[in-house]
């Protein structure tokens, strides 16, 4: 994932490059951004919030997310 903090709005943009670029509208400071994140991804593949993990990225802008009770495939259907 690429996460854009401060946007407009809160949107999943598409694929940009081999990542998944989302904008959220919170900054980036005591993780609202990475919350924001979280439940963007949480309600668009239809898991809680708490099923999905920043693995690998809390301070920077490339994320790996782990979503735990969806499958690869199927979470990434969802968020096309």
């Amino acid at each position: 994932m690429r996460l854009t903090p401060r946007a407009s709005c809160t949107e999943i943009v598409g694929p940009r490059g081999a990542a998944l670029a989302v904008k959220v509208n919170a900054p980036p400071v005591q993780d609202r951004a990475n919350d924001a994140l979280r439940q963007l991804i949480a309600k668009e593949v239809g898991i809680p919030p708490s099923r999905v993990q920043i693995v690998r990225g809390h301070k920077s802008r490339d994320k790996l997310l782990q979503l735990k009770g969806v499958a690869a495939n199927e979470a990434a259907r969802r968020l096309a």
